[in-house]
């Protein structure tokens, strides 16, 4: 949208329900409950215009939508809440029909009003309800435009009377823990006994802190305190869904002890007060404390159950086992864009004689703690017969976690992007090429122990990280590798490798597996300077899967986004679920896990997932397709702006692909923006279509693949292929990048298509010119201009000339003379050399 605000005089009254619509203002003095808030919308018309900018409370910022009708906004209160007036302060691209909608549960909506015939400016609706969540859901349009508004304001009370609030001790015998206990005879348990005889008490300092696990998140309504002679000054009521992160519920100064009951509202699975200071020169001393939780609201999600149908849990007695392999593989062999998604676990075990054949959309996994639990005397293979011996479309697909002993000695792994082999122990060799040694065009390992050669053979390009290798024989182009034991040396000015001992920073994927009978979830430790593989010392954190939102076939976003505002994290089966508006990941350290390549499909143009500006989250194991209205940004981390330190505990983004296009039609400006600082970014394939349906140069377009505004993001196994614009842009500081692999667009119609600011073509990889500290090695981008093969791109790197910026091992290639390549980086490079597909290389820049 390219509207300024206009300044649009205001009608007198617009039609409002049949009554008159007041253009009044707001008192200055009354903070609206809505500023600050949680707020998601059905879309964004750019990264410049999200939704958290209708409630920030500045009216030079806005959001806006989409350029569609049926569009909405949408605010969490926290908490259920006396509604008494709405205002809406519309830019120029105003809603001429819209209504105002509150909701108890995001799931069924109450009409506060309906307005017809509005003519923008500033709303003021007085109105009556009660509910948890507040939207304007557009109807129609008043311009060719998306609806916009500076702000979004909810005026209203927090609901006093705690309807619904049980009178029940919710706390009463549960587990409870204390920051310190004066001595044996005043456990924290004894404050949750329902005794007032018995006590709690904590030894003589501040702070200090008692809390309660109620079992699983519910609702809170009440605290009720009853103290010992020595109470608690100062202290706060707060609650938790994991026992980690706690929100304040009640702050509480200048008590006087003895009993007391406080209102609250939230939600948590572990409520504790926390002590600040103390009302006598003892500690902390608690007779009782008692919770008392909803019997109204939204019923929360539960963790934990059914992994589903399309996971295949088996062990070495299950019969007719190599036939359950042979059926999934023949109906996925060639399933390139088909929905079938299936998962094998492992249980662990000695299989003997088993050929597990990997299609389409198809994960292997075993389901011990070390990869030698789970071993296979037999063959986990990749081949390409499907496509007469050319491997390089053997996309989407992964073996993790379990031991082969190869049946003739040398296991076959042809695969191309989006194939990761992680944390398996070959025992023996590995062939990374097709039968035949036709074209290949991978790929991925890491963390894993290869005890004799691998052998790439005819594959282009390949990363490999923290591992052995018994021996490594050839390679095509570009063959990097970081923290492998084993290795060859760096010789890319004659060959393809580049070797670096260690890998900076780096954090294996997390990955599910049996704990006894019980499923775990376990997520690995942060590296730096790793080298090796990580176990069997496995240093980590185990989650049982009770703390997994187990993702069922057709659960809405709503679910999804309780689930996880519980504290939940997301356990995705194979499958392919849509979205109808964005996952928000908002608390530190949340694991969203897909199994199966698990695929989300965001509608009606809505991002598909944003991550805050906090520390730890891990993504791994799915794949974002995106829809057929466009969507700004398809996976967002961190909110523009973001400024935190992550550096001890990053997020980190694992086998997380990104497909625009091939499935049909899709559309995206973005794929990935990563605003937070200290990413890591651990595999990714991030894909526009160059072939199945739904492709063309605007017909599946997408603009950017990877954008990163945030600093110190390392990317290692970094795979980005034909975006109509940059396939990266990094104005991050201090970025680094081991391993880039990415091919110009295909369909681009022709040289002025492609042209900006007088350079012919958009380089691979753009580092932007306000950069200082940039640093990558490993790097490699390839045309095929099929539909204008007479383009001569002006370079595949484009990086600004400072003392700080350094590149090293890069090349461009003309795939059998479609297009060619003027230079390597920026005026850098030979040209590319006509038909001959020969790399021309730059060891070093500059």
């Amino acid at each position: 949208m390219r509207l300024r605000s206009l300044g649009v005089a205001l009608a007198t009254t617009a039609a409002l329900s049949a009554l008159p619509l007041a253009h009044t203002t707001a008192s200055a003095a009354e903070t609206p409950l809505s500023q600050g808030k949680t707020v998601t919308a059905s879309s964004q018309e750019n990264s410049g215009t999200p939704a958290a900018y209708a409630v920030d409370g500045n009216t030079g910022t806005r959001w806006s939508s989409a350029a569609t009708d049926d569009q909405w906004l949408e605010v969490d209160l926290g908490a259920t809440t006396s509604v008494s007036q709405v205002v809406l302060n519309w830019e120029a691209a105003y809603g001429k029909d819209y209504k105002v909608q509150i909701s108890n549960d995001n799931s069924t909506w109450t009409d506060l009003k309906s307005v017809t015939g509005g003519d923008g400016g500033l709303d003021t609706l007085a109105v009556s309800g009660q509910g948890r969540y507040v939207r304007m859901l557009g109807v129609h349009r008043a311009t060719p435009y998306g609806y916009s508004l500076w702000e979004f304001q909810v005026f209203g009370s927090a609901s006093s009377a705690q309807p619904g609030c049980g009178t029940a001790n919710s706390a009463q015998g549960k587990p409870a823990s204390a920051s310190s206990t004066e001595n044996a005879g005043t456990p924290a348990s004894a404050a949750f006994d329902g005794s007032t005889s018995t006590r709690w008490s904590s030894r003589s300092a501040d702070p200090q802190w008692i809390q309660v696990d109620l079992g699983s998140v519910q609702d809170l309504c009440e605290v009720d305190l009853n103290w010992e002679a020595a109470y608690g000054k100062d202290f706060q009521i707060q609650a938790s869904s994991d026992g980690q992160s706690w929100t304040t519920l009640k702050s509480v100064t200048g008590a006087s002890g003895g009993t007391a009951s406080y209102d609250v509202s939230g939600s948590g699975r572990y409520v504790r007060v926390y002590g600040t200071a103390r009302g006598t020169g003892y500690g902390y001393s608690l007779w009782e404390v008692a919770v008392h939780t909803g019997t109204t609201g939204v019923p929360p999600v539960q963790g934990g159950g059914d992994l589903g149908p399309n996971v295949i849990v088996v062990d070495p007695s299950t019969p007719n086992l190599q036939q359950k392999f042979d059926d999934v593989f023949a109906q996925q062999e060639s399933n390139q864009f088909g929905t079938g998604r299936y998962q094998f676990l492992l249980k662990p075990g000695t299989y003997n004689g088993i050929n597990a054949q990997i299609g389409f959309y198809t994960s292997i996994s075993g389901l011990g703690p070390n990869p030698d639990d789970t071993q296979i005397n037999g063959d986990v293979t990749v081949d390409a017969g499907w496509f007469n011996g050319n491997a390089t479309q053997n996309f989407w697909r992964s073996a993790e976690n379990l031991a082969i002993t190869p049946s003739n000695g040398t296991d076959r792994w042809a695969v191309a992007q989006a194939a990761p082999f992680r944390r398996i122990h070959v025992k023996g060799g590995l062939n990374l090429a097709p039968n035949g040694y036709g074209w290949a065009s991978g790929g991925y390992i890491a963390d894993s122990r290869i005890d004799g050669t691998v052998g790439p053979y005819s594959q282009q390009q390949w990363y490999t990280r923290d591992s052995s290798v018994g021996g490594w024989t050839n390679g095509v182009w570009n063959m990097t590798f970081t923290g492998v034991q084993g290795a060859p040396a760096t010789n890319f000015d004659s060959g393809p490798y580049t070797t670096l001992d260690t890998t900076p920073v780096s954090r294996e994927k997390p990955f599910l597996y049996l704990d006894g009978s019980a499923y775990k979830v376990f997520v690995p430790a942060k590296r730096t300077n790793a080298r090796g593989v990580s176990w069997p010392a496995n240093a980590g954190t185990s989650l049982p899967l009770d703390q997994f939102y187990v993702v069922k076939p057709g659960a809405t976003s709503a679910t999804i986004n309780q689930a996880l505002a519980q504290g939940l994290n997301l356990l995705f089966p194979p499958g392919v679920y849509h979205l109808d508006r964005t996952i928000d990941v908002t608390r530190a350290n949340t694991v969203v896990l897909g199994l199966g390549l698990a695929t989300l499909v965001p509608d009606n143009g809505v991002d598909a997932m944003h991550v805050a500006d906090v520390d730890g989250v891990k993504l791994a194991g799915f794949l974002i397709d995106a829809g057929p209205v466009n969507s700004d940004t398809l996976l967002r981390i961190g909110t523009p702006g973001s400024s935190a330190d992550h550096s001890t505990n990053p997020t980190t983004l694992q086998d997380v692909f990104v497909r625009i296009g091939g499935a049909g039609p899709g559309l995206a400006t973005n794929s990935v923006v990563v605003n937070s600082n200290n990413v890591v970014i651990d595999h990714t394939w991030l894909w526009r279509a160059d072939h199945g349906s739904g492709v063309g140069w605007n017909t599946n377009r997408a603009d950017y693949g990877l954008r990163v505004n945030g600093n110190d993001v390392l990317a290692t196994g970094l795979f980005v292929e034909h975006f109509n614009k940059y396939d990266v842009y990094w104005s991050g500081e201090r970025g680094r990048t081991i391993f880039f692999q990415n091919e110009k667009a295909y369909d681009a119609p022709n040289a002025a298509a492609i042209t900006h600011d007088g350079i012919v073509g958009y380089a691979a990889y753009k580092v932007a010119d306000t950069v200082t500290t940039h640093e990558a090695w490993g790097l490699g981008s390839y045309c095929n201009y099929t539909a204008d093969p007479s383009i001569v791109q002006a370079h595949g790197f484009q990086v600004p000339v400072k003392p700080g910026i350094k590149l090293h091992d890069l090349q461009v290639i003309s795939l059998g003379g479609m297009g060619q390549y003027a230079h390597v980086v920026n005026d850098t490079g030979a040209p590319t050399s006509g038909t001959s597909t020969v790399p021309s290389k730059v060891v070093q820049f500059p």
